[in-house]
């Protein structure tokens, strides 16, 4: 049996200890790589790996918890302990991470406001719940259980968001309730204000920064006489949708982090990012909204798809002159395959199969209101209302309308606007007459992951809907979350401009990861065998998503493309390399 300890140095058996280690999410990685991915790791250098866990994927639902196939995290530590790395786990309900709503599940907006990151009953009630189950996993996989748990983080980078030590100390306490044994640390920006605000005494603190570790690392000697330690060390950056692709320059990479070492430890951030797969995408907002992509490869050292990049291998190097003999070499790459061209082999019109209730039921309302409050957390919603003999105008307003809005009258398209301008007062291209028939589809581009907007993060629309001040009444809603597209019905014509649904098969013996592009396609998501794979627009800078292997079988794959802009391509193309910009 291990032990782990903090003093003037981090302990383990006794012995000064350097943290060497890299991000992985297991959530972001099918479960058939994670042994690969923490090869690859430990190859490069490394004696930990970190992760996030993530609270939206853990329980979906109130009360409903999934802790197997791609979200065991036990296996995933197993797999990590069994090639002789260590671990941190930082099991904050909040992760930020550009993930959907920064780890929280959207099922907290359901109610009336839940003051998030607070002591109010009304938000540690779920959290102590969902601590309940997650909590005895973690403890029997910490070091002072026999398992390679070192260190466990109590809150995520709060000190940019707020500085109530109460709500701190709450979560501490509840995962000392839970059996968490090992020491607790905070992470925080390396400034003062947010230091003060994050820190919580008798907790180790850390910092977070991408450069200047030299001068930045140092400020932690103001609040610890302790071991320094880069909780996250980025190396790299995300991408959002319409902005440039993230590069870094290996050399400046390998440099920062020996700056690091040279003064303590460090965690890269990310060693691997992997793929937000699905819907589960975060967002900013700052002066407006900026959706985060669908990969998540933040030009680290492993890329999305498991390949060493050039800041890999400057690591590597940088390491085994640091500490001789702790590199090794890598294991046989994953194979790769350019299927090429699929051609389309069939059309459907996605408004139709809405209509028809194929997508999921529909439900009569007043007023619209939001897609949680409607048992929704992901995906669209459309809501349909015909107007009345007294309605016209132009100037269309509602409360609260997020992100992504489409407007349809009389089964054509009118025009495309977001939620803010919506909820400012949007002046139609053209007036709406009396007994128009009135369609408007509203996507979740992804919840705001870091900031004070976190409060704010309801979508759809909610709220009295006024057309020239003239309250309009009497709505259809149908929740679109896409989880099911069985029951398609593939026989209704695609109208142009409209949205629609495409059908393509991938007929293959070995299943090999690939990569997929829509050229000519508008903003899409893609399908694969009735998964949501993520999204793609034609804005950039993502070019191709990753569809890795596993989400294949041998035989037919039907991959479905669904197109919101009504601009379609003939085929879609599978490559063996990616393009994020």
């Amino acid at each position: 049996m291990h032990t782990f300890e903090i003093g003037k140095d981090f302990l383990l058996d006794g012995r000064p200890f350097q943290i060497i280690s890299g991000s992985i999410h297991y959530f972001r990685v099918p479960p058939a790589y994670w042994e690969d991915r923490l090869t690859k790791l430990k190859a490069m250098g490394a004696n930990t790996v970190e992760t996030y866990v993530p609270w939206n994927l853990h329980e979906p639902e109130p009360g409903q918890f999934s802790f197997a196939g791609e979200l065991d995290i036990a296996r995933f530590l197993e797999l990590a302990q069994s090639l002789g790395l260590w671990a941190i786990v930082r099991p904050s309900p909040y992760i930020c991470a550009e993930w959907e709503f920064g780890g929280f599940p959207a099922w907290l907006l359901r109610e009336e406001d839940v003051p998030l990151r607070t002591p109010d009953p009304a938000f540690m009630d779920p959290v102590a719940r969902y601590y309940e189950k997650l909590l005895p996993i973690l403890a029997a996989h910490q070091i002072s259980a026999g398992g390679n748990i070192l260190l466990f983080q109590v809150e995520n980078e709060y000190g940019s968001y707020g500085a109530d030590k109460v709500y701190l100390q709450a979560l501490a306490d509840l995962m000392r309730k839970g059996g968490l044994t090992q020491p607790f640390v905070t992470s925080d920006g390396p400034t003062e204000s947010c230091l003060k605000g994050g820190t919580l005494p008798g907790v180790h603190p850390t910092v977070n920064t991408g450069s200047h570790v030299k001068e930045r690392l140092p400020i932690l000697r103001d609040w610890t006489d302790g071991p320094l330690m880069v909780m996250e060390l980025w190396d790299g950056w995300f991408d959002a949708w319409g902005g440039p692709h993230a590069r870094q320059n290996p050399q400046q990479v390998a440099q920062e982090l020996k700056d690091a070492l040279t003064l303590g430890s460090a965690n890269l951030y990310m060693f691997h990012g992997g793929t937000s797969f699905g819907f589960m995408n975060g967002a900013n907002y700052y002066d407006r909204l900026t959706p985060d992509v669908t990969s998540y490869d933040y030009a680290a050292p492993l890329a999305e798809d498991g390949t060493p990049t050039a800041s890999y291998y400057a690591i590597q190097v940088m390491l085994e002159r640091m500490h001789p003999g702790s590199t090794a070499e890598l294991p046989p790459p994953i194979p790769k395959k350019a299927y090429g061209e699929l051609p389309c082999l069939g059309r459907t019109d996605f408004l139709y199969n809405v209509y028809g209730s194929r997508l999921g039921p529909v439900l009569e309302l007043d007023d619209p209101e939001s897609m949680e409050r409607l048992g929704q957390s992901t995906g669209f919603i459309l809501y349909r209302t015909v107007l009345s003999k007294y309605a016209a105008g132009r100037k269309l307003q509602i409360p609260l309308a997020r992100d992504r809005v489409q407007i349809f009258v009389n089964y054509e398209p009118l025009c495309t606007c977001s939620g803010e301008e919506l909820e400012q007062g949007y002046t139609l291209p053209k007036a709406l007459e009396p007994e128009d028939e009135i369609a408007i589809l509203v996507e979740n581009l992804g919840r705001v992951n870091f900031g004070p907007a976190l409060q704010r993060q309801r979508k759809g629309l909610e709220g009295p809907m006024h057309l020239d001040g003239r309250h309009i009444t009497g709505w259809s809603r149908y929740n679109l979350p896409l989880t099911d597209l069985s029951r398609l019905e593939w026989n209704w014509p695609v109208q142009p401009g409209l949205p629609s649904f495409s059908r393509f098969c991938l007929e293959t013996e070995e299943p090999a990861d690939t990569f997929l592009e829509c050229p000519g396609y508008g903003k899409t998501v893609v399908f694969v065998n009735g998964r949501a794979l993520g999204r793609l627009w034609n804005i950039g800078p993502q070019r191709r998503l990753y569809l890795p292997a596993p989400w294949l079988h041998q035989g037919e794959n039907e991959i479905v493309v669904l197109e919101t802009e009504g601009v379609l391509g003939d085929a879609i193309v599978l490559h063996d390399t990616p393009d994020l910009g």
